[in-house]
């Protein structure tokens, strides 16, 4: 993968290319965006940028074969770790190894894709991946080797916060003096998830989401008319990943939408009414038989709906990004049941249920016990 092929972030394409011509690489690095910003196809490209002599920023010239070998993500001193999980697959100690296959698959198909995208591509999207000791202790094996080609070693771990507390202290050594011309780049998402010892050894570079204009170019490269890539553009909120969902008609939040739709629907109508509080129950059943990561993904997103119903109550559209794209739901009509009085209860109980959802809590009761308590939040007089 070359700098050119990722979108924008110009400004880090330069300074990751100049400090690598430079020769100053820090040995650890962790790379902070939010989903669909372009991370990991970054942490790609600047280790081929590495590893291949290429010049000028642009990945020009360099070594053609070891381009080849870095294009297939076969190339014997680039190395990936990222959450996985047993499968029908692997029945013990899952490592990423075990999944190089559909990982060169994913990265091929979805550069910009999210950790359920890859929970799907090796069926385990009812279940939660980590990064755990025996993850670890393969990639201090793996970094302890020499260079195959006798330059630098990477190391890539996708998704760092997923490792855990054991993980992540076999390896702090590691991390803190790492064997010559060893490379680390860690991604993640969220870095409050990164222990403080972890991301205290590692040199940040935070990547801001993309930029709408680079987001519609792609669309259009695409086959999409200009009007249709700039209102997806704007609705995919700086995440290419959700940009093309979106063009595909294939977005997870399509079944999300409808889930919202009925939770607030009966939501409304549960206050004092049994049958609607039977409907509310029925809906967090359905809701507490997909995967955990299915779970939290629809919570982050009722979150989200809920910030742009604040937005558009208070006449700041121009700051709302989001659609439901279901003809007889309407956001705008929504809005004015969250305000000040509500808000910051409702997402600090949405808050409190993905923390319970990671933790393996029983999600029929998670689900139900937050659908009551929204029930009285909306239902809540604004000021």
């Amino acid at each position: 993968m070359l700098f050119n092929q990722i979108l924008g972030l110009s400004h880090i394409k330069r300074h990751l290319a100049l400090s690598a011509d430079a020769g100053r690489i820090p040995h650890a690095q962790l790379f902070v965006g939010p989903e669909g910003c372009g991370t990991l196809p970054m942490a790609i490209a600047y280790s081929q940028y590495i590893l291949c002599g290429n010049i000028e920023g642009e990945n020009q010239g360099g070594d053609q074969a070891c381009n080849l070998k870095c294009n297939g993500l076969s190339h014997p001193d680039l190395h990936f770790a990222f959450p996985v999980a047993n499968s029908d697959k692997i029945k013990s100690h899952a490592v990423s190894n075990h999944y190089m296959e559909e990982w060169r698959q994913f990265v091929k198909e979805q550069p910009y894709g999210n950790l359920f995208d890859w929970y799907r591509q090796i069926g385990i999207e009812k279940k939660q991946g980590q990064i755990g000791v025996d993850e670890a202790m393969d990639i201090v094996k793996k970094l302890a080797l020499k260079s195959y080609e006798g330059g630098h070693k990477i190391m890539i771990i996708w998704m760092a916060e997923k490792m855990n507390i054991s993980a992540s202290n076999k390896l702090l050594k590691l991390i803190e003096e790492p064997p010559e011309k060893t490379i680390l780049i860690l991604i993640a998402e969220d870095e409050e998830q990164i222990i403080q010892t972890i991301k205290s050894r590692c040199q940040l570079v935070h990547f801001p989401p993309l930029a709408e204009d680079a987001i519609a170019e792609a669309l259009i490269i695409k086959g999409l008319l200009r009007d249709e890539a700039l209102r997806l553009a704007h609705e995919a909120n700086g995440n290419f990943n959700k940009a093309m969902d979106l063009m595909n008609k294939d977005s997870e939040e399509l079944i999300f939408e409808r889930w919202f739709v009925q939770w607030m629907r009966s939501a409304f109508k549960a206050k004092g009414n049994k049958a609607a509080v039977h409907e509310l129950i029925l809906w967090s059943e359905e809701v507490a038989k997909t995967g955990r990561e299915t779970q939290k993904n629809f919570l982050k997103y009722g979150l989200a709906v809920m910030r742009q119903a604040m937005l558009i109550n208070y006449k700041a559209n121009e700051l709302a990004y989001m659609k439901i794209h279901l003809d007889d739901f309407q956001l705008e009509k929504f809005a004015p049941f969250v305000h000040e009085n509500n808000i910051e209860n409702i997402v600090s109980e949405i808050e409190d249920a993905i923390y319970h959802v990671e933790r393996n809590g029983n999600s029929k009761l998670i689900f139900t016990d937050l659908s009551i308590r929204l029930t009285r939040l909306l239902h809540k007089k604004a000021a």
